[in-house]
């Protein structure tokens, strides 16, 4: 063998890129294999059924000769090739197809495939309907509830308010004792032993913030003439009860 000769054309034209001489090799093997694939399916004898099926296919797309007793007959009454059936031309102009069964199932069995599939489809739309209603009623939970946690921090606030004004009133009418502890707001800062008594106090009241909103609302009106929904404080319950836009939180609102 002749030495490569490095400073030659063919040489330097060469790709020498790491990696491309693991690649050609790679496609080379598999166009190998797919020629190899490609003569072996040539030289594959066909099966029996395989060529049974070719030669139905190619009776079936050719048209009816004179050789046909059928296709004979209907000339002789003046039928020709192309022409719809019946005395004015409305029948069918190709034959009706032919569907040969091929498969070992029973009679029926293709309907009962159908139907399954049927059934099969029709739950997997039932599951989507549900899930979509499901989805829609935690929708409107999360609104219901978000709608009620703004309802109570109203009624929260509105009760805030009321004991603020409920103290005020109380004080200036030297009343230095609330009627109940939760009628006066509570101080920001006291001693540990006032806040656990204050926190018995409130576990022992059962009380709700709609309730609590409702009784201090007719405390003032009743013992102040104030109306916490209008703001204002009135001479006595005759002018109250005139003059007031409404009697209950529900008509202010």
């Amino acid at each position: 063998d002749e030495e490569e000769d490095y400073m030659s054309d063919l040489f330097i034209k060469q790709d020498v890129r790491p990696g491309l001489p693991m690649v050609r090799r790679m496609k080379e093997a598999i166009q190998k294999e797919e020629k190899q694939k490609e003569a072996n399916e040539k030289n594959r004898q066909k099966s029996i059924k395989e060529e049974e099926k070719e030669r139905r296919d190619l009776v079936l797309k050719s048209a009816l000769g004179n050789e046909n007793r059928g296709f004979a007959l209907l000339q002789k009454m003046g039928y020709k090739s192309g022409q719809a059936l019946g005395k004015s031309g409305e029948g069918i102009v190709e034959p009706i197809a032919l569907n040969i069964k091929t498969g070992r199932s029973g009679l029926g069995h293709e309907e009962l495939k159908k139907r399954k599939a049927e059934e099969k489809l029709e739950n997997y739309r039932q599951k989507l309907q549900m899930k979509k209603q499901a989805n829609e009623q935690a929708a409107d939970q999360f609104r219901v509830r978000f709608k009620n946690k703004q309802e109570e921090r109203k009624m929260e606030g509105d009760l805030r308010k009321s004991q603020r004004a409920c103290q005020q009133l109380d004080m200036q009418k030297d009343i230095d004792v609330p009627k109940e502890t939760w009628y006066w707001l509570e101080p920001e800062e006291e001693d540990k032993k006032d806040e656990e008594e204050k926190e018995d106090e409130c576990t022992n009241s059962d009380l709700s913030v709609p309730e609590k909103l409702n009784i201090l609302t007719a405390y003032l009106r009743e013992e102040h003439f104030y109306c916490i929904w209008c703001g204002t404080t009135y001479e006595d319950s005759e002018d109250l009860s005139s003059n007031c836009p409404g009697n209950s939180a529900a008509d202010h609102d």
